[in-house]
Order: C-alpha cells, then sequence, then structure tokens
C-alpha cells in the first residue's frame, strides 16, 4: 500500500512541476500521451460538472469509509490468501493516493492519456492503475477460492 501511494505521489508531484495544465507530450504516437489534467469528479468524470464543497465532502467521505471497510476487511481475507492481501494493498494504496490529491488540490490529478484515432480513453494515473489491478486481484481471488469450496 505505502509503495503504491509513493509512487503514485511521485509520479503526479513530476507531471505538476514539469507540464502545464492540459499541456501534452507524446509518447507512443497514435496511442499514448502524457497529459496533465485534473479531474474534480469521480472515476470517467463522474459529477465533474458539478460545483460546490458538497461533492469534495462527498468524494472524501466516500474514500474514508472505504478504507475503514478495506482495513476491516483485511483481517477477514488474510487468511484467504494473497491475492486478497495484495489486491487490498493495491486497492488501499490508490484510495490513498487519490484522497492525498482530493484534499490538497480539489481534484485528481490525471496524466495517462490512451487512444486511437480520435478515441480517447479517459485520462488516469498510478492510483487509479492500481485500484483496478487490486480488484482484478481481489476478483480472482474470489474466483479460486470459490473453485475450493
Amino acid at each position: 500500500m505505502f509503495l503504491v501511494v509513493v509512487l503514485d505521489q511521485l509520479t503526479k508531484w513530476r507531471v505538476i512541476t514539469t507540464f502545464m495544465l492540459y499541456e501534452s507530450h507524446e509518447v507512443l504516437p497514435g496511442f499514448f500521451n502524457l497529459t496533465y489534467l485534473r479531474n474534480t469528479g469521480a472515476a470517467f468524470g463522474f459529477l465533474a460538472g458539478d460545483h460546490g464543497m458538497w461533492r469534495q465532502v462527498l468524494f472524501v467521505g466516500i474514500a474514508v469509509v472505504a478504507l475503514i471497510f478495506m482495513f476491516t476487511a483485511f483481517f477477514h481475507f488474510r487468511k484467504q490468501g494473497m491475492l486478497f492481501v495484495y489486491g487490498l494493498g493495491l486497492i488501499g494504496g490508490g484510495a490513498v493516493g487519490n484522497l492525498l490529491d482530493r484534499l490538497r488540490f480539489g481534484s485528481v490529478i490525471d496524466f495517462f492519456d490512451f487512444y486511437i484515432k480520435g478515441h480517447h480513453w479517459p485520462a488516469f494515473n498510478v492510483a487509479d492503475s492500481a485500484i483496478c489491478v487490486g480488484v482484478g486481484m481481489f476478483l480472482l481471488g474470489s474466483f479460486i477460492h470459490s473453485d475450493k469450496e
């Protein structure tokens, strides 16, 4: 979990100190750019257009509740196998990384920009990637564990 938070915050710091907002650098032509964006919403920009303190309180509150749930779930799932432990660690690290952004900036720093022709996948960051991989590991562990029962 700690490694995810450190890697996430270091990459975001590098983007913030190197790029201007909305600046983009082509990495793989026609497929991948590094682009400095700020997401005021949740996943895929959900509620990004809404303004006001309620949105910030909602997102921070959800993150805190999720972290409390993951902390308590850890004690149950650690007996089930390492996929659960590492999965929860990745999810928790990603949640903390994005929570730190919301508390510091009021938005989440995104910069991975994948696209094909004019079709862009919503930009994301290391924390988002860790959450996705962690959920995948958790689901895989659930399938493996259900086959044993």
